[in-house]
């Protein structure tokens, strides 16, 4: 076969897969990945493209792919639409086909009406196979129906997701100017604390940011769970498990049983706080496994306490709800206690569905319950959390964070290995910041897998996570539409994108948004192609803006009246310093300490300089900001350059109310740095626990300058 056609040939695989080889990058030029490169890419999707054969055998198979379906895995379509539902049959046998109402939607049946549609019949596997299609009505309620076909040779049932054609702001935000506080919940300490920001102190910092600021949302990190035992992996945003919480974050004393412990045991649980509480005024990298060692041990002793009927009642009510899911993760948790990190597992330990797993789901049903308890009592500090947020005055409380991914070893992983691809991670080409590109050693949702699966796993993570929010930013947004995957071997910048179904995966989460009465915000920086911000929009689903990379073609900062309107518009995030380290250009200092840029130092900092200044410029143009000012006034500067944007919500960061410097990440890093360890603190390097927080002035006159 001529070369020219083997390349021909493998990109229309690609595309028959929803591999892009070409894109668009930050730098404005057109790159193409290798056929290398897309061939390890079709690999990681189960698609052997590794001789021109191959490829022949590949394009034939996903030709016919959806003729050996009697129904499409799942039919997801807007609120007020139709779809056509195609139908295969062996040629000339009859099939009636019906809709099942979702119980949440009223139930019922609908009958679904056969239209003239004429499509050839297709030899598929020694089979004549015959297409009838059916119209689904226009009039059909949100919610997750099903489609049922019954015939000679069908019997199929598959979910119709109905979904909102946009998802509304609640009357207050409509007006524009909401302001909210963005924190680091593990950072932000109290006296009580066990050495990291728990629960308790989520409750507090909600309620008091309302009462004494007037903040309207409180955005923390993900709280997804990490591992069940040392070492802890410190990132929030590479979890184990999306769905499920980090019982890091429990406060181990507002467990109700704790209350009822004998003196003995309620010894046992001081004892297991003791070496920890001085934690909270240390000001050194934060010790997960410290804290989660002396919590487990504490957890463990309250867990063996009895409960009453009722309370046991609840917590099976619990376990039910949550279903398959809850009792896998919990069941992995027990593995990992028992064998060790799954690196080490034997292979029919690495597969939930062999008999090895379900002799050890038996033989550990008394840690399963452990690590299935500790998920109820989180969810029930979520929840109280969230209550007071609102009743201390916020109009959306708790803003919950989504992870783009999961570890590669982790729960999720394990559990669903049928909807994630192996081979591959997720990542990000090169831009202005990360010139080599960004592998974040992620497994990428499989796209077929996904679709085969009904979305379910999708919707189950987002119901779990919206539970108790007011709100839920979606980190790296662009990910439902598409993910730069970077094949096993490969460096960061040789990879490709691979689409996904945005109207399905957009479509599922505003509906469940809707039910659960949450706004959501979608982290739309980076490389994006233009018409997605429009899509999103649409949908009403909210962008982000920050203030640093809204920028002119001249380098110039855009006018605070020219941001969008649907957005969350910031100063900083959580990937650069705090604004009194960006303007004092510590991101250069630091990326040239760690080796992270790819232009002379002496190059990049002209450029921040110059960035500064223009902003300064800027400030001092519209009266914002006099001459000669002080960090703090600069700092309150740049938030009321925000506030007079038409952005309906605005944050600000906790970090930049104390004053405090330092990053709490550096993208492009491990252990180069402290990431995500870092404790809150003031510019001097003074920790600012939360019991002084609100009566630091300089949080005050910030908090006051957003009110305005």
């Amino acid at each position: 076969m001529p070369e020219t056609t083997t390349h021909d040939d493998l990109w229309r695989l690609a595309a028959a897969y929803d591999v892009v080889p070409r894109y668009r990058g930050h730098d404005g030029h057109d790159h193409e990945a290798s056929d290398e490169t897309v061939v390890r890419v079709l690999a990681a999707l189960g698609v052997d493209a590794s001789s021109p054969e191959r490829i022949t055998l590949a394009l034939a198979h996903v030709e016919n792919m959806p003729w050996r379906r009697v129904l499409p895995p799942v039919v997801v379509l807007r609120e007020g639409t139709s779809a056509q539902v195609p139908v295969h049959v062996t040629h000339g046998d009859p099939v009636e086909v019906w809709l099942e109402l979702d119980p949440e939607a009223g139930g019922g049946r609908r009958e679904v009406t056969q239209v003239d549609v004429v499509v050839e019949p297709r030899a598929v596997d020694g089979r004549l196979v015959g297409r009838a299609t059916f119209a689904l009505p226009d009039d059909l309620p949100l919610g997750w129906h099903e489609i049922r076909a019954e015939g000679p040779s069908a019997h199929a049932h598959s979910p119709v997701v109905v979904t909102p054609q946009r998802l509304e702001l609640p009357e207050r935000l409509r007006t524009g100017g909401v302001w909210g506080v963005m924190a680091q919940l593990y950072s932000v300490r109290s006296r009580t604390s066990w050495g990291v920001g728990d629960l308790a102190d989520l409750a507090e910092l909600g309620w008091l940011a309302a009462h004494r600021w007037g903040a309207d949302f409180l955005l923390i990190n993900p709280l997804h769970a990490a591992e069940p035992v040392e070492p802890l992996t410190p990132s929030p945003y590479l979890p184990t498990t999306r769905r499920f919480v980090n019982p890091l974050y429990v406060r181990v004393e507002d467990v109700r049983e704790t209350a009822y412990l004998s003196a003995a045991d309620r010894a046992l649980v001081e004892w297991a706080a003791e070496p920890v509480l001085s934690l909270d005024t240390d000001p050194g990298p934060l010790d997960r496994d410290a804290v989660w060692a002396a919590k487990r041990a504490a957890l463990e002793v309250v867990f063996a306490h009895p409960r009453s009927p009722a309370r046991q009642a609840e917590l099976d009510a619990f376990v039910e709800e949550e279903g398959e899911g809850l009792r896998e993760f919990a069941l992995w948790c027990a593995l990992v206690e028992r064998h060790g990190p799954p690196a080490g597992w034997s292979d029919d330990l690495r597969d939930p569905m062999s008999d090895a797993v379900a002799a050890a789901a038996v033989e550990l049903a008394d840690r399963v319950e452990f690590w299935s308890w500790l998920q109820w009592v989180a969810d029930e500090q979520l929840e109280h959390a969230q209550r007071v947020a609102r009743d201390g005055g916020m109009a959306l409380g708790i803003m919950h964070d989504l992870a783009v991914g999961v570890h590669a070893e982790g729960a999720d992983a394990w559990a669903l290995r049928d909807v994630l691809a192996t081979g591959a991670s997720v990542g990000a080409p090169p831009d202005m910041y990360n010139q080599q590109g960004q592998d974040w050693s992620q497994p990428p949702w499989h796209p077929e897998g996904l679709a085969r699966a009904a979305y379910r796993p999708y919707r189950d993570m987002l119901r779990t996570v919206l539970r108790h929010a007011g709100a839920i930013r979606i980190d790296h947004v662009l990910g439902l539409f598409r993910l730069w995957w970077v094949p096993a071997g490969n460096s960061a910048k040789d990879g490709a994108y691979v689409r996904y179904d945005h109207d399905a995966l957009v479509g599922i989460l505003a509906l469940e948004a809707h039910r659960a009465g949450a706004v959501v915000i979608g982290e739309d920086l980076g490389t994006v192609e233009p018409w997605v911000r429009d899509y999103l929009a649409e949908r009403g689903i909210l962008g982000t803006s920050v203030l640093w990379f809204e920028q002119l073609h001249d380098g110039r900062p855009r006018p605070p009246e020219d941001y969008r309107e649907l957005v969350l518009a910031t100063v900083t995030t959580h990937d650069l310093p705090p604004t009194a380290g960006y303007l004092a250009g510590e991101h250069v200092t630091l990326r040239d300490r760690l080796g992270l840029l790819s232009k002379p130092v002496a190059e990049v900092r002209a450029q921040a300089a110059a960035e500064r200044d223009h902003m300064l410029d800027a400030l001092q143009e519209r009266g914002l900001l006099g001459h000669d000012p002080s960090e703090r006034e600069t700092v309150e500067a740049l938030h009321r350059w925000i506030r007079a944007t038409p952005s309906v919500l605005l944050g600000v960061s906790l970090a930049d109310a104390v004053g405090e410097r330092r990053a709490q990440n550096q993208p492009g890093t491990d252990q180069e740095y402290p990431n995500w360890k870092v404790p809150l603190a003031d510019g001097t390097g003074r920790l600012v626990l939360l019991e002084d927080l609100f009566t630091s002035a300089r949080a005050q006159s910030l908090a006051d300058a957003m009110g305005q």
